[in-house]
């Protein structure tokens, strides 16, 4: 993967300045929450450390990229003054690191600054050797989901309005955590295991979605290995997956994005609408894989305008 892939793969792709006073007092806010009470699901006999990689040397100390992880946890930015809905937000980085720093993203702030508290994924990585392989991530995804809701009543969350957000391979790991909210990934480990996993609505961005001929091969590899079976590369294709119960689901690319085909986000909405899923598609004329989120001068991406219309067709707002 190159430096520009990775560069666009996070949520935040250049420190911005402060949004306002409020998102600036949200940063300040930010909190880790680990995902797992002890050993994640399938670590038994791994020796996995946590590392990471400057993405710009030279530049900020916190423009980071995870290359290893050995403890998966949400990165906390509750909102000063909450309005009751929730986000968790997925990082890219193809699988193989999470373009996310220590301090919470511009992207997080923003949420904050609006009343949605905002939770960003450090998930575990499958060449790290997890006994669950490509579902390690998922795991986490489902994890994540349920401990918002366990935690969420004392932050002025709602349980019932979380929404899920990813980005590039970030945007394939929300969109396989929509297809399998229901799915038992890994044994319960306390009371917050008992909450639902599925995200009231789906917000996937420049996606990678299909592990077939329009497959970000990087990423493929990175899940999946060098020599996947048949099986597999059907199985993690998401759009040849959507449930009856998948959330609602909007989905933004760029057509000129040379690194993720905007074929992924045709697939899968195409998908959605097969399986009538209530769903929208976004696709602009430039833009590249990763466009700039939040302005320089604190205005969010115009995607961000029309997730919030959807979301708000569907609960996300009370």
């Amino acid at each position: 993967m190159d430096r520009r892939t990775l560069l666009a793969a996070g949520l935040s792709l250049a420190a911005a300045p402060a949004l306002d006073a409020q998102t600036t007092a949200a940063s300040a806010a930010a909190e880790r929450l680990p995902l797992w009470p002890g050993r994640p699901p399938g670590g038994e006999g791994l020796a996995v450390e946590d590392a990471f990689v400057l993405r710009n040397p030279g530049g900020s100390p916190d423009d980071i990229a995870w290359t290893h992880l050995a403890a998966p946890y949400l990165k906390v930015t509750r909102a000063a003054r909450p309005d009751g809905r929730a986000v968790l937000m997925i990082p890219g980085g193809g699988y193989a690191r999470i373009a996310v720093g220590r301090a919470p993203s511009d992207l997080a702030r923003m949420y904050a600054a609006r009343g949605v508290s905002a939770f960003e994924l450090l998930y575990r990585l499958p060449h790290d050797g997890w006994k669950d392989g490509p579902d390690a991530p998922l795991q986490d995804a489902q994890r994540a989901m349920r401990l918002i809701r366990a935690r969420g009543p004392a932050w002025g969350i709602d349980p019932a309005r979380v929404m899920a957000i990813g980005f590039s391979a970030g945007g394939h790991l929300v969109g396989h955590l929509g297809e399998r909210a229901a799915a038992a990934t890994y044994t319960p480990v306390d009371a917050a295991d008992r909450l639902p996993a599925r995200p009231q609505a789906v917000g996937m961005f420049f996606p990678v979605v299909t592990m077939g001929a329009d497959a970000h091969m990087p990423s493929r590899r990175e899940l999946l290995g060098p020599t996947p079976t048949d099986a597999q590369l059907d199985a993690y294709s998401l759009e040849r997956h959507v449930p009856a119960t998948m959330p609602p689901t909007a989905l933004f690319h760029n057509a000129d994005d040379a690194s993720v085909r905007f074929a992924n986000s045709l697939a899968m909405f195409a998908g959605l609408q097969a399986a009538k899923i209530p769903s929208e598609l976004m696709i602009a004329e430039k833009g590249g894989h990763g466009p700039r989120l939040i302005d320089a001068d604190g205005r969010r991406h115009v995607w961000f305008d029309l997730l919030d219309t959807f979301a708000a067709r569907h609960g996300w707002h009370a």
